[in-house]
């Protein structure tokens, strides 16, 4: 679903660009966030057709993001794939029990993200 808005979440600038880089490569439309507090009020705000979330943030981190979004009926839709630098088993199942529709680990490859980012898309057409 190219033109699809997304938000990109992540703390560290340098990776947040290359994110940004990637996706509008990919065509789509971005829109970032530094922080967890910021990522939920965009969001909300926004309300974007996927979210690429950060695990490892200031002020909330990724899995509290994810769990109040998900828990609320207006923004529960959104599919969230979190991208993260957390490989360990445990930070993936916490992950996808806070409601995470994937789990990828950084650095990824740009293909890699690209194809969880239609996949999500295409699940959230129905």
């Amino acid at each position: 679903m190219a033109g699809a808005r997304i938000l990109a979440v992540d703390d560290s600038p340098t990776i947040l660009e290359m994110i940004k880089a990637i996706l509008l490569a990919g065509g789509y439309e971005v829109i970032t966030a530094s922080d967890g507090a910021e990522a939920l009020e965009t969001a909300r705000a926004e309300k974007p057709d996927l979210i690429l979330l950060d695990v490892m943030l200031p002020k909330l981190d990724g899995y509290r993001v994810c769990r109040l979004l998900k828990f609320d009926q207006n923004y529960k839709q959104i599919p969230i794939i979190m991208l993260t630098a957390k490989t360990e088993e445990q930070a993936m199942a916490t992950g996808i029990r806070t409601g995470a529709n994937q789990y990828l680990t950084k650095p990824v490859e740009p293909d890699t993200l690209l194809a969880a980012v239609a996949e999500e898309l295409s699940k959230a057409q129905g």
